[in-house]
C-alpha cells in the first residue's frame, strides 16, 4: 500500500460517519449470536412472559430509532450552526466528533440487538439476551444524555477555538520539531535552486490543493536516485492541472512514485498546514466582527488562541523546509510558512474588520506587547511594525481623544484586565 493510499484510508476513517454505525450492527448480530449460543447451552430462560418481553423490546426499538434519527438531526444542526455563526472550515472538525459517532455506533448496536432478540422468541424468553437488550437500552439512554450535554458545550465559540487552538499548536509542533536556538534566531540559508537549474519538472494532474506529503518517502525516492527534490507548492497552496509540483535536480525519479508521496484534494486540512489553523481562528474572528454578528468579544477569544500559537511559532526554527541524508547531503526541499506569514495572517484581517472596536484594538495591543520581549529580536522586528500600524488605525479610527486614550491601552481581557 503506498503513502497516498494509506493517507485516503485514514482520513476515511476518521471522517466518515456512516462506518461506525455500520460495525455498530454488525457487532449487534454477533452478540446476539454469542447470547442466544450461551442460553441455549446453559438452558437459561428468563421468568417474563414472552407476550409481554416482545412489548418491551418492540418499545425499546422503537426508542432506538427515534434516537437514531435524533442524532442525524443533531449532527445536520451542528453542521448548519457551525456554517453561519461560526466558519465552513469547521465542518470537517464536527464530522470528526468521537461522541456523535460512539452515540449513533451505540444506539444502533441496540437497535439491531433488539430487533435480533424479538424475532428469536419463540416459546420463552432467552434471559442473557433478554438482560442485554434491557441493560443495553439503560446505557443509551445514558450516552444520550452525555451527548446532548457534550454537543451543547462544543457549540460555544470558547470551544470550538480552543479546539482548533489545541489542533493548531499540535500541527506547528510538528511541522517545526526543533526550537530555535541563540544562533539560530535568523532564517536559515535555503539551497540555491532556479527552475532554470533543474533537470525535469514533473506537472501537476489533478486540480485541488495540497493537502500534505511523505517527506521521508520523497526523501527515501532522492537518495535511490541520487538526487535532489523541490516540492513547488507549499502545503495549503492551490494547484491547477499542468502547475508544477515537484522539480528534480541531478536524477530522475518516476512521475508515478512521486504523484504517490503527495495528496491533493479540495479542502485544506490541518496535518501538515500550520498556517490552516491560523486562518480558520481569523474567520471566526471576522466573522464575529461583521456589522450582522457585531461580537467583538468572539473576536477577543480568536485573539487570545492566536496569541498561544504566536508565541509557540516564534519559539520554533521555522526553517524547516529541508530533508538531508545519512551523510549529511539535501535530498528534500519543500517551503513552510515563515514567521512573515504566520504574523501577517493573524493580525492584518482582525485588524482591519475590528479598527472600530476598542476591545479588539486592547486585546491586539496587549498580545503584540506581550509577544515582542520573549520571541528572537529578528522577529520581534516585525511585531513592532503591527504595533506601529495599530497605532496609527487607533488614531484614525477613534477621533474623540478620551476614546484614542483607552483604545491606545493594552488589555488581555479586550475591556476589563488593563492594570
Amino acid at each position: 500500500m503506498t503513502w497516498l493510499q494509506r493517507y485516503r484510508l485514514r482520513n476515511f476513517l476518521l471522517s466518515s460517519v456512516w462506518l461506525p454505525p455500520l460495525l455498530g450492527i454488525l457487532a449487534a448480530l454477533l452478540t446476539n449470536q454469542l447470547a442466544q449460543s450461551a442460553d441455549r447451552l446453559l438452558g437459561w430462560q428468563a421468568p417474563a412472559s414472552v407476550a409481554g418481553s416482545q412489548g418491551v423490546l418492540t418499545a425499546l426499538a422503537s426508542s432506538m430509532l427515534t434516537f437514531i434519527v435524533f442524532v442525524f438531526s443533531i449532527l445536520l444542526l451542528v453542521v448548519q450552526l457551525a456554517s453561519a455563526q461560526l466558519t465552513p472550515r469547521v465542518i470537517a472538525h464536527f464530522y470528526r466528533s468521537r461522541i456523535l459517532k460512539l452515540s449513533l455506533s451505540l444506539f444502533v448496536f441496540v437497535f439491531t440487538f433488539n430487533l435480533a432478540v424479538l424475532a428469536r422468541i419463540g416459546e420463552s424468553v432467552p434471559l442473557l439476551s433478554g438482560r442485554l437488550a434491557a441493560y443495553s437500552s439503560l446505557a443509551a439512554i445514558g450516552v444520550f444524555l452525555y451527548m446532548i450535554e457534550t454537543v451543547g458545550k462544543s457549540l460555544r465559540p470558547v470551544s470550538v477555538l480552543t479546539a482548533i487552538g489545541r489542533a493548531g499548536n499540535d500541527v506547528i509542533e510538528a511541522v517545526y520539531p526543533h526550537r530555535v536556538t541563540a544562533a539560530g534566531n535568523a532564517p536559515g540559508l535555503r539551497p540555491a535552486m532556479s527552475a532554470g537549474d533543474s533537470r525535469r519538472t514533473v506537472q501537476n494532474v489533478r486540480p485541488g490543493v495540497v493537502l500534505a506529503f511523505d517527506p521521508g518517502g520523497l526523501a527515501a525516492l532522492a537518495r535511490r536516485a541520487d538526487c535532489l527534490i523541490e516540492l513547488v507548492p507549499q502545503v495549503g497552496d492551490f494547484v491547477a492541472q499542468g502547475d508544477p509540483l515537484f522539480r528534480l535536480y541531478d536524477g530522475d525519479v518516476d512521475d508515478r512514485d512521486l504523484q504517490q508521496a503527495i495528496a491533493i484534494g479540495p479542502e485544506r486540512t490541518m496535518e501538515q498546514d500550520p498556517a490552516f489553523a491560523f486562518r480558520i481562528i481569523v474567520d471566526i474572528a471576522a466573522k464575529a466582527l461583521s456589522p450582522a454578528i457585531n461580537d467583538p468579544t468572539t473576536a477577543v477569544l480568536a485573539l487570545d488562541q492566536l496569541h498561544h500559537l504566536l508565541r509557540t511559532a516564534g519559539l520554533r526554527d521555522l526553517d524547516a523546509g529541508q530533508v538531508r541524508d545519512e551523510t549529511g547531503r539535501l535530498r528534500l526541499a519543500y517551503r513552510t510558512p515563515d514567521w512573515e506569514d504566520l504574523v501577517g495572517l493573524a493580525v492584518t484581517e482582525i485588524r482591519h474588520y475590528g479598527k472600530d472596536s476598542i476591545q479588539v484594538a486592547r486585546r491586539l495591543r496587549a498580545m503584540l506587547e506581550s509577544l515582542i520581549p520573549v520571541v528572537p529580536q529578528e522577529r520581534a522586528v516585525r511585531l513592532r511594525e503591527e504595533l506601529d500600524l495599530l497605532h496609527r488605525m487607533v488614531d484614525r479610527a477613534f477621533l474623540d481623544g478620551e476614546d484614542r486614550t483607552r483604545a491606545a491601552r493594552a488589555d488581555s481581557l479586550g475591556l476589563g484586565g488593563a492594570p
